[in-house]
């Protein structure tokens, strides 16, 4: 780290920028934020910032330092001195031009780029087929920065006048780059020929799935395109088998959940339902729940849509539905299979519901997943669909709500140290009804022992790149059908009554769950009041606009970087 009278002493006239660190920015970003990487060493690059105390620039700082995978040490420069070196970069920024007129170029031989393509596969190159041409360099650069930001998927949205590149992490999503509106159309047909689909069918959704290999580990995208107002919309669900199937524990399933999930999965027949909207981890839980139950005697087949984690041991197949092999067509195939256990990706409607049941009665425990708000939920979802309530009171044994709230990064967690007053109601108030056998997670016998509350916060530091947060947990409500629930679900009683029931049973909400893990110091009260509260969206408006990728605009918008796919 250079001293401040090092950081003084420059004379940014005589200052010679490298070339190669030149094509790491486009000059509009530059021109921008204000700062420029002037040199390199062994294990840093020196970056001179006109203003360190602003925000974007901080955040483009900050994707600078992610993306190169090296510490940044910053030298403070006058505007002036910082014309100066712009000036001297601007003669080399006919290497950024010339890198978009090469992808300018391909993207009009689309089809000698997939004859070319296919003769890699042919010749068992499909892994490395990223970085055969210049029209595969953006994409590469798109495909590379989300693996190293850990996002779970990728947007390639066609506006008006140019294409944004938004990515998900952590169940939020963040700008990334903005790119010219003309090169859109060439990465999306990129993009389709990897993932086997047809370059020349712009008019409907197509979905398909292509493989590539980082660092010696297999990743898996599956990809739906999608016709929009301004071209074709493109996204990128990432499938990192590098994960491995996480444990009931690690998802955040904690005390009497994890007790009765345990003993519930022991039982030989039944249905247990997992729900939540899109993105709120219900096939991950399955998945967990089946890495439990596959053992040496026990024949597993599952029905999925896609197969995102391959299970060894377990029989996984995906649905079709162009080929009319649906979740009921499947399910009715399966029951001729001998399993002991079924997995179902999803309930959509009353044949494959009342298949599912059927499989529950005659002997097979029945896993799957429905969208709904809440666990109980689901009973009044699956009765809308036309399921009989004796045949529900018969067959289901668990019902599961979650949602994913952000994870408080563990290295630079702190204490809150002023608690607001409304946070703090939100926390007491959700505990007052909690049963008692609950308090044990935070070490208290019950509600009254609560004389303050203690709630944590990420600081932000370089392992979360200044989030605050890295990677999610679950919280949960899990809802066991009694002997007294299946009678009430019978007579067709109440939700809310229903309800009152099962906490006599030691249930508890996701709220509460939550609130019990911001004491626990695993996330935070705003983020399960975001997931809980009905007003509450997913995604935070704030940060899907102010995200941690820089902004390029203007007409040199690429950030080269050679990377291995």
């Amino acid at each position: 780290m250079a001293s401040n009278s090092e950081k003084n002493l420059i004379n940014w006239e005589e200052i010679k920028i490298d070339k190669n660190l030149i094509r790491l920015l486009p000059i509009d970003s530059i021109k921008k934020y204000k700062f420029i990487p002037f040199e390199e060493t062994v294990d840093s690059i020196k970056v001179a910032v006109v203003d360190r105390t602003d925000v974007n620039t901080q955040n483009a700082l900050r994707f600078f330092v992610q993306k190169n995978k090296k510490k940044i040490d910053i030298f403070p420069i006058e505007e002036s001195a910082f014309d100066i070196l712009l000036g001297k970069m601007k003669s080399s920024s006919i290497e950024i031009n010339k890198f978009l007129s090469a992808f300018e170029e391909s993207s009009q031989v689309e089809e000698d780029e997939k004859a070319r393509i296919d003769k890699k596969k042919s010749e068992g190159g499909a892994t490395n087929i990223l970085k055969d041409a210049p029209v595969a360099k953006m994409v590469e650069v798109i495909v590379k920065n989300a693996i190293d930001g850990r996002a779970s998927d990728i947007h390639i949205e066609p506006m008006d006048e140019y294409v944004r590149v938004r990515y998900r992490v952590d169940g939020v999503l963040y700008n990334s780059i903005s790119l010219p509106q003309k090169i859109g159309p060439a990465i999306v047909s990129r993009i389709k020929i990897l993932s086997n689909l047809k370059i020349d069918e712009k008019r409907k959704p197509q979905d398909g799935r292509f493989r590539i290999k980082d660092l010696g580990q297999t990743i898996d995208f599956r990809v739906s395109t999608f016709p929009v107002s301004y071209g074709e919309k493109v996204v990128m669900r990432i499938l990192d088998t590098r994960t491995g199937i996480i444990g009931l524990d690690k998802l955040g399933v904690e005390g009497r959940d994890d007790e009765l999930i345990r003993r519930i999965i022991e039982e030989p027949h039944g249905i247990i339902l997992v729900t939540g909207p899109t993105g709120s981890g219900k096939s991950t839980t399955l998945y967990s729940i089946l890495n439990i139950l596959n053992k040496e005697g026990i024949n597993i087949v599952t029905l999925e849509d896609p197969v995102e984690y391959v299970l060894e041991g377990v029989n996984q197949s995906q649905v079709k539905p162009q080929i009319d092999y649906t979740f009921s067509s499947g399910l009715r195939s399966i029951l001729r299979q001998d399993p002991d256990v079924i997995m179902v990706g999803e309930i959509r409607d009353e044949e494959t519901a009342e298949l599912a049941i059927h499989a529950a009665l005659t002997g097979h425990l029945v896993l799957s997943t429905l969208h709904t708000n809440s666990a109980i939920g689901a009973i009044s979802r699956l009765v809308d669909m036309g399921i009989q309530p004796f045949l529900l009171a018969s067959s289901l044994k668990l019902l599961i709500g979650q949602r994913l709230v952000r994870r408080i990064c563990p290295k630079c967690k702190r204490e809150v140290p002023d608690l607001s007053s409304a946070a703090e109601a939100v926390v007491r108030s959700e505990l007052r009804n909690v049963p008692v056998k609950a308090f044990e997670r935070i070490g208290m016998n019950k509600f009254s022992d609560l004389k303050k509350v203690t709630a944590y916060e990420g600081e932000g530091c370089s392992e979360c790149q200044n989030k605050g947060t890295k990677g999610r947990v679950g919280i949960y409500e899990m809802v066991e059908i009694t002997e007294e629930i299946g009678k009430m679900i019978g007579n067709g009683t109440l939700e809310s009554d229903i309800e009152k029931a099962a906490k006599n049973d030691g249930y508890i909400t996701m709220k509460q769950d939550g609130v019990l893990k911001v004491l626990e110091g695993a996330t935070t009260i705003e983020e399960v009041q975001r997931v809980t509260d009905e007003k509450s969206s997913d995604t935070d408006p704030e940060l899907e606009t102010t995200g941690e990728a820089v902004f390029i605009e203007g007409e040199n918008k690429e950030i080269e970087k050679e990377s291995e796919i």
